[in-house]
């Protein structure tokens, strides 16, 4: 039987502070794709997760929100009780009825077109992929180009699905349509928003 004090514990000691220093950082990632930036991950989530993707998902989850977690992040029972805890958000059987989806291996996730779309008329309808990796910088180079990057940027993450190039050049053409990612990892994270051309993979 799970300890109560699991859930309770590990979450922002000033919830209002702190998340609006994590949003932040999240929108500030947002607004330059393919970036690295830090965040004051003050948050210690059951081991299953890294400190970037917890402090993420307490800044941007809230009962309005429902979440999906992956195979990986479900296993674990002291997890999906410290997120209900700490957001207050459902956890949802399915990947396309989410606004946010937490995945611990994004090797094996499914395809990013599972994940809800949005509409024309509504495509922030869409879902939001936390999307936790082993590393930003040690991965085959990905060459991104778009609004909020000059000329062009590249962000190298290791962990993605083998076939991830493909995936986002067919989600970058359901734009407006389409799903937006924050790749996390330790302290930091780094996002991909729908916009973000994709327009060269090296190595």
């Amino acid at each position: 039987m799970l300890n109560e004090a699991t859930a309770l514990e590990g979450g922002f000691s000033n919830p209002v502070l702190n998340a609006q220093s994590v949003f932040r950082a999240v929108m500030d990632a947002m607004a330059k794709p393919a970036t690295i930036v830090e965040v004051d991950a003050v948050v210690t989530p059951p081991s299953r997760l890294d400190r970037a993707a917890g402090a993420v998902a307490c800044a941007l989850i809230d009962t309005d929100t429902p979440f999906w977690l992956d195979a990986t992040l479900a296993e674990s029972t002291a997890l999906r009780a410290w997120l209900t805890f700490h957001t207050g958000a459902r956890e949802m059987a399915t990947c396309g009825d989410v606004a946010f989806a937490l995945v611990g291996a994004p090797q094996t996730m499914p395809p990013l077109e599972r994940f809800a779309q949005g509409t024309q008329e509504y495509p922030n309808r869409s879902a939001t992929l936390i999307l936790q990796v082993p590393s930003l910088e040690s991965g085959a180079p990905l060459t991104f180009e778009g609004p909020g990057i000059r000329d062009r940027v590249v962000l190298a993450p290791r962990g993605l699905p083998q076939d991830f190039a493909a995936q986002w050049k067919a989600n970058r053409k359901r734009f407006p349509r389409g799903v937006d990612l924050i790749l996390t990892t330790g302290d930091a994270i780094a996002c991909l928003p729908r916009s973000a051309r994709l327009v060269e993979m090296e190595g």
